[in-house]
């Protein structure tokens, strides 16, 4: 069971121009207290094949993290240019969002980004060389989130030790969610998880 999970990821400027920072906003619950803070990385994948040349935009820490709803706004730089090859400029890349507590991953928050020029006759007719002042990028609404069981340093509260007065203690545990329990909300630029 996770001790953190993601609710919601809003882009706050989506779509922009490809050399715009990217600006975001996470909400996620805790339920119970954590001794250390949440690492959070935005990383953006020009070439699948080629992990090298994948880019780690920024990454923050937040913390200390309360029990119960939180959110936090997250801006990352645009990917440098100069490290993406020019065949792979153009098209579909991908920007990966990412949850770690103590160097352990927890979750993974993928989107697709589709990159082309501002107006028609570029799109049709795309100059030799890329003009990356003239590009948008536009995130796909329906992200991809991968979650990962890790070793939390603390137990869920709602494992409760009950007195069982003519024995020994019961343990009563909440059920294990399943994956119809979580429901991605397309009709927002981020995913709600509930």
């Amino acid at each position: 069971m996770s001790i953190v999970s993601i609710k919601d990821v809003q882009f706050v400027n989506n779509p922009a121009r490809f050399l715009d920072p990217y600006h975001f906003r996470v909400t996620f619950e805790c339920i119970a207290p954590l001794k250390d803070d949440l690492e959070w990385k935005l990383i953006y994948v020009s070439s699948p094949d080629n992990m090298s040349l994948d880019q780690e935009l920024d990454d923050c820490l937040v913390g200390p993290i309360p029990v119960g709803v939180n959110s936090f706004e997250f801006q990352g730089t645009a990917p440098s240019p100069s490290r993406i090859p020019p065949q792979d400029v153009l098209g579909v890349a991908a920007l990966i969002l990412t949850g770690s507590y103590n160097d352990q991953e927890f979750v993974r928050v993928g989107y697709y980004q589709n990159t082309e020029y501002d107006n028609e006759e570029m799109r049709e007719h795309p100059p030799e060389s890329i003009q990356f002042d003239r590009l948008v990028r536009d995130l796909s609404d329906k992200p991809r989130v991968t979650r990962f069981n890790i070793k939390w340093d603390v137990a869920p509260p709602h494992l409760v030790q009950a007195v069982n007065p003519s024995g020994p203690a019961v343990v009563q545990s909440a059920p294990v969610p399943s994956a119809n329990d979580y429901m991605v909300n397309s009709g927002t630029n981020g995913v709600a998880v509930s």
